[in-house]
């Protein structure tokens, strides 16, 4: 749905969860969000793949998404963000079922762009509702390179592709669980012969979460306050048909688009 089409509906309605109190100033907050990302963005193309904290316009750029964000939390139209996440039969009924592709992160492991040592990549978050699962894909673009004057090619890149596997439950109704499952890695080659295969590798979230606990009593200095290892999780700020925000548990800010949101089309990361 288009923001011109939101600003048509003013009056509250209720769909697939999601109740629509004021479309028009959501809309409008939506369409700032939007101009916000598309000037940051350029600001990294013109400045390099520098830190937010490094960077000083970008950094102001960066602080005003967060701030029409913080807006939009305000005004979030879906009251149980989390409902039917992992009800086999009414999953697809559920708010959060299905693709969301990333438009901007406060999380830098999470950052890709042709400026980056890493190269550039697209990021999207596949739920599936009826299984209670939430994949991480991300899909690494190749370089170009130039055959001639007029003329370019991509390099296929070693690793393809990454997806990382969740399970995810409801803890309450904004606040989702996590429970890393395992990851797997699609190579384009196979010692040198241009074979895809597949590296799945289990993702030991117990034992990271032991080391946590176990480096965080060293920096405690041996004080003896209780010892609780840290939960995965994120919190739903703001939740529409077109638009998710979420904060995780390591406080790093995500905003996510339906690929059917034309308008945020041309920011997808």
């Amino acid at each position: 749905m288009k923001i011109s089409a939101v600003l048509l509906f003013t009056a509250a309605a209720t769909t697939n969860g999601f109740s629509v109190p004021s479309a028009s100033s959501n809309a409008q907050l939506k369409a700032d969000l939007l101009q916000r990302i598309r000037t940051l963005k350029e600001l990294k193309e013109r400045d390099g793949d520098f830190s937010i904290d490094l960077d000083e316009d970008v950094g102001k750029a960066a602080d005003e998404v967060i701030g029409i964000t913080s807006e939009l939390e305000k005004c979030s139209p879906t009251d149980n963000p989390t409902q039917f996440l992992g009800d086999k039969e009414k999953g697809n009924e559920a708010p959060l079922n299905g693709e969301w592709k990333l438009l901007f992160t406060t999380a830098a492991d999470a950052n890709f762009s042709k400026n980056s040592k890493r190269g550039s990549a697209s990021v999207k978050n596949v739920v599936n509702a009826c299984k209670g699962s939430i994949t991480n894909v991300i899909d690494f673009q190749g370089e170009s390179t130039a055959d001639d004057e007029t003329t370019s090619t991509k390099k296929v890149p070693l690793v393809k592709q990454l997806n990382v596997v969740i399970g995810a439950k409801p803890a309450s109704k904004s606040r989702v669980g996590l429970q890393f499952k395992y990851a797997k890695v699609v190579f384009s080659r196979f010692f040198g012969l241009k074979r895809q295969w597949n590296l799945y590798i289990p993702v030991p979230a117990p034992f990271i979460t032991r080391l946590i606990v176990f480096f965080s009593r060293i920096f405690r200095f041996g004080r003896k306050d209780k010892k609780v290892p840290p939960k995965a999780y994120f919190d739903v700020l703001y939740l529409d048909n077109e638009l998710r925000i979420q904060r995780t548990g390591e406080d790093n800010l995500f905003v996510q688009a339906k690929p059917t949101w034309d308008d945020a089309v041309p920011f997808f990361t």
